[in-house]
């Protein structure tokens, strides 16, 4: 699914492409990075500030409506469940973020594993109820740090020093 809306989107413009893929759920920037430098033949840096842009874009909205969403699902008699997964799996995530509170949101952004990155810290700040002013500069610099780790792990650190 995924690979045909990359089509789609590379045929109309490569940076919005780029843009978009990074603002999708899951995929997010670690995988609008390699899908812009590899896939798009785009430059890093290009794609490396579109990414971030791109992966930013969504998350004041969704730590704004998280929590009244989750609340409408677990009320819902057909979508319960679904609120239910969403809670348990961002209460189980959460855990460091509400030991070392911005530090933990942080780490939990930036470290580019499944299951983590600005929708799931979004989501996470959210449901702890975290300021929005304390929770995005937070959520930033995890995107920017797991932008850096996407481009040194998938092309290695000397790529980033050579520059």
């Amino acid at each position: 699914m995924i690979e045909i809306i990359e089509s789609y989107l590379s045929a109309v413009n490569k940076d919005l492409a780029v843009f978009i893929v990074s603002m999708m759920p899951i995929v997010e920037l670690r995988g609008a990075i390699p899908f812009g430098i590899e896939g798009l033949d785009m430059n890093w840096l290009r794609v490396f500030l579109i990414s971030v842009a791109g992966n930013m874009l969504p998350v004041p909205f969704v730590i704004w409506i998280i929590r009244p969403l989750i609340e409408w699902l677990l009320k819902s008699r057909l979508f319960s469940k679904v609120g239910e997964w969403i809670d348990e799996r961002t209460k189980r995530k959460s855990q460091s973020v509400t030991k070392y509170k911005k530090l933990g949101l942080f780490i939990l952004v930036a470290i580019p594993l499944p299951g983590t990155g600005a929708w799931t810290g979004a989501m996470v700040a959210g449901l702890l109820d975290m300021r929005i002013k304390d929770a995005l500069p937070a959520i930033f610099a995890g995107v920017v740090a797991a932008g850096i780790l996407v481009i040194g792990i998938t092309y290695g650190f000397g790529f980033l020093l050579s520059l």
